[in-house]
């Protein structure tokens, strides 16, 4: 079984993000984007959720995965690799950094809190750059 979960590690936003602050991923259109779905699930509830949850969850939702095939779409979600939010539009576009905690439940930080200033100047926490959304010439 793959993972998606970091400890106690803060993903800081992609060195060519287009946002100056964590912003809101706008609705484009009336399906929610993964950006969106994200940021639903994570901006009010810090530290309740993995990113395998996080990222199990929106895939369920966009495929419409009912309740009696989530365990074994589960099994077979993650028995290959998933993209981590290193690779997430909320940490690539949108400003948002990601820490993860010592129980692997993730919160979001605007780049521009006090929050994740201590987390990106906190000498003690591992940190992940998120990729890049070009590549470098």
């Amino acid at each position: 079984m793959h993972t998606t979960n970091y400890f106690n590690t803060f993903i800081e936003v992609a060195e060519d993000c287009p946002a100056k602050e964590g912003e809101k991923p706008p609705m484009r259109g009336t399906k929610k984007s993964v950006a969106n779905l994200q940021y639903e699930m994570l901006h009010d509830k810090p530290y309740q959720y993995t990113s395998d949850e996080v990222v199990f969850a929106i895939h369920a939702t966009r495929k419409e995965i009912g309740e009696e095939g989530l365990e074994e779409a589960h099994q077979q979600f993650f028995s290959k690799g998933q993209p981590c939010f290193r690779a997430s539009p909320l940490t690539k576009r949108y400003g948002w950094g990601v820490h993860s905690n010592e129980k692997g439940k993730v919160a979001i930080f605007g780049m521009e809190t006090a929050e994740y200033q201590q987390l990106a100047e906190d000498e003690a926490i591992p940190k992940k750059k998120a990729m890049r959304n070009k590549r470098k010439k």
